[in-house]
């Protein structure tokens, strides 16, 4: 079932896990939520990665990408994304190009510099002392290339990347990312969940300095944030509440096994500050009734001229976490896609 013309949705899932469960039913979660999206009309679904992360069960993208799209058969899948400085480009190139070659013309594969994880897993992974994300550039450039016809002169063939090119994206959460993108004629991916204080000004700065590439002759943007829809504001922040308590615990535990169940989030006594914290969290997110996220998610589109909106909801119930998509599909229907041309007006 397509969705009505609107904004195109996406979701991307962290696959969290949830005081109670387990890493293992997260992850089925994730297979069963696929297709129900897909029914709903959502363009996209990407999986991110992080690792030695109890409460993300999201280490292996491509792996889980694969699984996604055996599950559906409309869906794009990828990544949000492969971090790549944590992997050799010509490895990545290797695994979403089996990824493309089975499932053609349905595979994303987003790119990032974070490593995902602490400074101890960081090096278990093979970074560089520095975090080697100094020249993701050119570990871009490198694995891109993998995806065209092999050059004669080089001893090294992507196999079987080079039949195929899933859709490059870049992600980021600074105007320097978004720079990087522009610069090599990428789509742009800002992480709006993570830095809503820049969204506008990153997606500006992308416009400003695109320069189109035999991939894309314009700029192509989408927006990831928090978003948890339910029948009333109240019932919203409830459902939300296990995840923003999770949010409030990194910042003090700094590691923790599992996000809150919702009893324990019900339970829990918030200091003064702590609830300063998830208003203002709250607030610049897409959190609420269907009528509240409408407005916000228009006035979002309206102001940084984005194209998409991809879903992060991490909430414990799957039934809720259904829910929380099919209201937003409806609520998302007023809302038209940015306009370039429209947000360039302003600048």
């Amino acid at each position: 079932m397509s969705r009505p013309t609107g904004i195109p949705l996406s979701v991307l899932d962290v696959v969290p896990v949830f005081e109670g469960g387990s890493a293992t039913q997260a992850l089925r979660d994730t297979v069963a939520l696929a297709p129900r999206v897909e029914e709903l009309g959502y363009l996209r679904y990407w999986v991110a990665e992080h690792h030695s992360t109890p409460s993300l069960a999201t280490s292996a993208p491509g792996i889980l990408a694969g699984r996604l799209a055996a599950a559906t058969t409309t869906l794009r899948v990828g990544s949000g994304g492969v971090l790549l400085p944590n992997h050799a480009p010509l490895v990545v190139a290797e695994q979403f190009g089996t990824l493309e070659a089975l499932h053609p013309g349905r595979v994303d594969l987003g790119l990032g510099r974070a490593p995902g994880t602490d400074p101890h897993t960081a090096r278990a992974l093979r970074r560089a002392p520095e975090g080697g994300a100094d020249d993701f550039a050119g570990q871009v450039a490198e694995l891109n290339g993998y995806f065209a016809p092999g050059d004669p002169a080089s001893p090294i063939t992507a196999v079987p990347a080079a039949d195929g090119r899933p859709d490059l994206w870049l992600l980021g959460s600074s105007p320097a990312s978004a720079e990087l993108a522009a610069s090599l004629g990428l789509p742009y991916a800002f992480a709006h969940q993570i830095n809503p204080h820049a969204t506008t000004y990153a997606l500006d700065r992308y416009r400003q300095s695109f320069r189109p590439s035999a991939y894309l002759d314009r700029p192509r943007t989408l927006i990831s944030a928090l978003v948890t829809v339910a029948d009333s504001d109240r019932a919203a922040r409830e459902v939300a509440a296990p995840y923003l308590l999770g949010k409030i615990q990194m910042r003090t535990v700094r590691r923790f096994d599992a996000f809150p169940s919702a009893r324990s989030a019900a339970a829990y006594t918030y200091a003064e500050p702590e609830l300063q914290f998830l208003e203002e969290l709250a607030e610049r997110q897409l959190i609420g009734a269907p009528d509240t996220v409408r407005d916000k998610l228009a006035e979002l589109v309206a102001r940084t001229g984005a194209d998409e909106l991809m879903a992060l909801t991490v909430v414990p119930d799957q039934a809720d976490r259904l829910r929380s998509f099919e209201l937003l599909a409806h609520a998302a229907q007023e809302v038209r896609p940015g306009s370039a041309e429209g947000v360039s007006a302003r600048l």
